[in-house]
């Protein structure tokens, strides 16, 4: 994985757009084919299973569980089956059938400040990283809340990945600049706190 970033660090900014593309075209290529359309805000995950034209409520099989998630139609194969990418809040989740020829699923996030890769862990995934913040709402929210809730984001990537987090950047970022303005002062017993 690190190999690949590096490699896309040395890119220059066209060819990093021409490769962001080819993956989302990819990515859509490979979402396309699943047998159910999905979507997500920070909080939630919207699903959409189309079901044979009059089909009704009794007809179907949904089991919604913390981890896991199965739709079909009774006595045959799931039409989507599997072990849920994050955990869910199943009290909070739902799901209608619609015009008899769509089953929309509502699930509830337990953790509010992640994107799913995908919905069941052995679909194809998206690259999150990608998301733009305004599938997410967060365009609906003033500027201050957003920059919040984007550094809050940002802050639990760097965790997830071992980094330091915005604040911790920016102490880094105050100590160096103050130990190039003091030359004269040994730092190397600096301690971040």
């Amino acid at each position: 994985m690190s190999a690949q970033k590096d490699d896309y660090e040395k890119l220059s900014k066209e060819e990093r757009e021409a490769r962001d593309k080819a993956d989302r075209q990819r990515e859509a290529a490979e979402q396309a084919v699943l047998p159910y359309k999905w979507g997500q805000e920070l909080g939630e995950v919207d699903i959409v299973v189309p079901v044979p034209k009059g089909t009704r409520g009794k007809d179907l099989g949904v089991v919604i569980q913390k981890k896991k998630l199965s739709v079909g139609l009774k006595g045959k194969e799931p039409i989507m089956a599997g072990e849920l990418c994050k955990d869910i809040k199943v009290e909070d989740s739902t799901w209608t059938l619609e015009d008899q020829e769509a089953v929309h699923i509502h699930l509830e996030k337990i953790n509010k400040q992640q994107w799913w890769e995908n919905v069941l862990t052995h679909h194809p995934k998206i690259d999150t990283t990608k998301i733009t913040p305004e599938n997410s709402k967060l365009s609906d929210l003033d500027g201050e809340t957003r920059g919040m809730v984007e550094k809050m984001m940002f802050d639990n990537q760097q965790k997830q990945m071992g980094k330091p987090t915005s604040d911790e950047l920016k102490k880094m970022e105050a100590l160096k600049k103050f130990q190039d303005a003091h030359p004269e002062l040994d730092f190397s017993n600096a301690k971040m706190s």
